[in-house]
């Protein structure tokens, strides 16, 4: 084997021995797009056989150091519309216009109503205990589990009415929120 076989051989140029670098490291390859087959819609199985005979060999073998197909975002539905209605009111609000301030501020008195209320609830139902032990004094005599009955009604049953009140009251104020949000929606 010569020198002049082992030159046709290596890839490389040499000078004097030396071999010098390939001249594409550190670059980037030219991604070659592959060709794609042309598919027919028809449903007959000959062109379904040429369709998938049309193949290049560059497509067909992908393991040969070919470039890679691109990925390609595969969409199954479309995206919501909005109306224009809808995107008025998210502007009216973003902007905190007039009519967005409004908005706001029918939702902010909605929940308050619910607050004011469940708050008036709880000081009614609270508020009566003390009344009734004074206006029928015999309540404060009775026992139950051999404890005073004003112990029970005002050391332990405020704690689960207040616990229900304060979980009605989010109830109340998600739903407010939700129908707020459908409103601006629709």
């Amino acid at each position: 084997m010569t020198d002049d076989d082992n030159d046709n051989d290596d890839n490389y140029d040499s000078v004097r021995g030396i071999r010098r670098p390939d001249p594409t490291l550190g670059k980037r390859a030219r991604s070659v797009e592959p060709q794609r087959p042309t598919v027919a819609l028809s449903s007959s199985a000959s062109s379904a056989s040429s369709a998938s005979s049309a193949l290049s060999p560059e497509v067909a073998s992908p393991g040969e150091g070919h470039a890679r197909a691109q990925r390609q975002r595969v969409v199954l539905a479309e995206p919501r519309r909005r109306s224009s209605s809808s995107m008025r009111a998210r502007v009216e609000l973003a902007e905190q216009t007039s009519w967005g301030k409004l908005l706001v501020k029918d939702l902010v008195k909605v929940q308050l109503r619910a607050g004011s209320l469940l708050f008036g609830l709880v000081v009614v139902v609270l508020g009566a205990l003390p009344l009734l032990f004074h206006h029928v004094p015999e309540v404060t005599t009775w026992r139950v589990v051999g404890l005073p009955l004003p112990w029970i009604l005002l050391g332990i049953v405020p704690f689960p009415l207040l616990f229900g009140v304060g979980l009605w009251y989010n109830r109340l104020a998600e739903r407010h929120e939700r129908d707020f949000v459908a409103m601006i929606e629709n």
